[in-house]
């Protein structure tokens, strides 16, 4: 999976109004190869009332999209990117393909 959780991406495709914003990642699931992106794909959640929500009703809650729909945002380049994989330091990085900066460290290099 390209992205990690609290990555910053751009939703490229779908009928979302976030599309071309830069947004964090809340979770990742993959299993299902999807994401949930904050305040992207909002779905109504309708709640009976419980001891948290005495009220009950509709609650909006982020729904899961589909991984393939985002790109990795670089801050130099204010906006999505495709990347590369570089080794540097026993340090596995994502490196924006533009620009070449560092797009966050991925794990120690084996």
């Amino acid at each position: 999976m390209h992205v990690k959780k609290d990555d910053l991406v751009e939703v490229i495709s779908g009928d979302d109004a976030a599309k071309g914003r830069a947004q964090k990642v809340l979770r990742v699931l993959t299993s299902k190869n999807r994401i949930v992106v904050e305040g992207v794909n909002r779905v109504y959640k309708h709640v009976k009332p419980n001891k948290l929500n005495p009220q009950g009703g509709r609650l909006s809650v982020e729904a899961p999209i589909d991984v393939s729909n985002v790109l990795l945002f670089c801050p130099n380049c204010k906006k999505g990117v495709r990347y590369g994989k570089k080794i540097t330091d026993g340090r596995k990085f994502r490196e924006c393909k533009k620009c070449k900066s560092d797009l966050g460290t991925i794990s120690k290099a084996k």
